[in-house]
Parts: structure tokens; C-alpha cells; sequence
């Protein structure tokens, strides 16, 4: 075994594959259970993918805040109930799943939950706690305050991701080299899941992820699909990327000999 091959096979051993809302095909459409089966079936490690709740205050798996989009229906998810929704097809007669079923069908998969509303946030609690699910979902939300408030919902030890404010100021942190100042904004925090850019704020600098790594998080970069950039966010140290392809980037990745 060469030197190279060694080095690419530890760095591996840790690179995670997020199945951005699942294998998405022409025939599968995105967040649902057969995208998520065929996701995992290509090998993915975890499951990235987003949660509402409905009017009657159950969550469900999907991405948009109405169903323009996949439905042709111009209704908001938060206006309609569990039995409407459940009714509608988005695409090649698949339907809209809730979190719990997903869990159930899915018992060994892990989970990356980005909670998309405050109305989802009791009823994502409320599913993780009924199953006892802590140990296989990581809850992500853009929002700071929405993530703590679902955290503070849910009994027990589950990984969490930073939010945008989170993010920005473990930013400052490593541009001022304050590495007691990152620790501290980096406690109760599993993973840094974040664009390479936000706006002229770059997020891949060798500085900031050596800070992050150092602090012990996970670093996964979203949402890329080129291999040309993968393999340069492998390289930098990067953990894990969400990506539309997870099939063809572990393909090319993890099997290539």
C-alpha cells in the first residue's frame, strides 16, 4: 500500500457523506422514504434533511414552506393537517413522510434534522423523546435561538450544529487568534455544518478549520457536488460534506482503489 493510498484511507475513516434530502432521481423526489432508502443503499452516512409541522402539530419531512414547489398547490404545510398532506402526491406517486416514520423505518440510520420553523420544534422534540433517537440524530437549524429551544425540549445527550450566529463568531474568533474565545462559543457544539462562503467571509480557510478541528468539531461543508472541490475540502481537513450525489461521491471517493 503507497504512502498516498494510506494517507487517503485515514482521512476517510472519518469523512462522512450527507445525503442531502436523499438520492434524489428523476423518478424520486427529494425527502422522501425512497430517497432515503436509495441513499443509504449507495452508502451514505447520514441523512440530511429538514422538518416542518403541520397545523395539527405533526412533524414532517419537508423542505419548502408550501407545496408550490413539489405539489403544484399553493398552501402552506403549517395551514394544512397530517390527514391533508398525507394525501398529496409530490411526484411519482410518493407522499409526504413524517419524522416518526422515517425513524422507524429507517432504526440504524443516522439523522441530520434541519428544523425549519418554531411551530416544528415541540413536535421534533416530542418524536425524538417518544423513541429514545439521541443517539443517531444531529439537530441543525439556521436560527440559534430555534435550535437551543428544541434542544431544551429534548431529554437527554443528542449532537447539535451551530446556527449562523454561532458560526460568525467562532469566525472572529479564529481571524483574532482568541483560542480560549472559540472554545468557549464551541461548548455544546457536535458540528459546524456551513457554505465554504458566506457572502466575503471565507469559512475554508486553513486557519479556521485548524480551529475547529482543534476545538473537536465536526466540519461538514454543504452543499457541494463537484469532486474537484471535495477532494480540496478533504484535503483541508473537512469531515464530512451534504451533497446532492452521494452515490457517484462515494464512488469515487471511498471505493476508488
Amino acid at each position: 500500500m503507497t504512502a498516498i493510498r494510506e494517507a487517503h484511507e485515514r482521512r476517510m475513516k472519518y469523512f462522512q457523506v450527507l445525503a442531502h434530502r436523499g438520492l434524489v432521481s428523476e423518478f424520486v423526489p427529494e425527502n422522501t422514504t425512497k430517497a432515503f432508502a436509495d441513499a443509504l443503499l449507495a452508502g451514505a452516512d447520514v441523512i440530511e434533511t429538514d422538518v416542518r409541522a403541520t397545523a395539527d402539530g405533526i412533524a414532517v419531512i419537508f423542505h419548502d414552506e408550501d407545496l408550490l414547489r413539489l405539489a403544484g398547490i399553493p398552501k402552506k404545510v403549517a395551514e394544512i393537517t397530517w390527514k391533508e398532506i398525507s394525501a398529496i402526491d409530490i411526484g411519482f406517486g410518493k407522499r409526504v413522510p413524517t419524522l416518526q416514520q422515517v425513524l422507524q423505518d429507517f432504526p440504524k440510520a443516522r439523522f441530520n434534522l434541519d428544523i425549519k420553523s418554531d411551530l416544528a420544534i415541540e413536535p421534533v422534540a416530542n418524536v425524538i423523546n417518544a423513541l429514545g433517537v439521541q443517539n443517531r440524530v444531529l439537530i441543525s437549524s439556521f436560527s440559534d435561538s430555534r435550535r437551543i429551544k428544541t434542544l431544551k425540549k429534548i431529554s437527554g445527550s443528542v449532537g447539535t450544529s451551530a446556527g449562523s450566529t454561532r458560526v460568525l463568531a467562532l469566525w472572529l474568533c479564529s481571524i483574532l487568534g482568541a483560542t480560549p474565545l472559540f472554545q468557549f462559543f464551541s461548548r455544546q457544539i457536535t458540528a459546524l455544518q456551513i457554505p465554504i462562503s458566506r457572502f466575503p467571509i471565507r469559512l475554508d480557510s486553513k486557519r479556521f478549520v485548524r480551529f475547529a478541528l482543534n476545538a473537536g468539531l465536526e466540519l461538514h461543508y454543504w452543499t457541494i457536488n463537484d469532486p474537484i472541490e471535495i477532494q480540496r475540502l478533504l484535503n483541508l481537513g473537512a469531515t464530512g460534506v451534504v451533497t446532492d450525489n452521494c452515490d457517484l461521491v462515494i464512488s469515487k471517493f471511498r471505493n476508488e482503489k
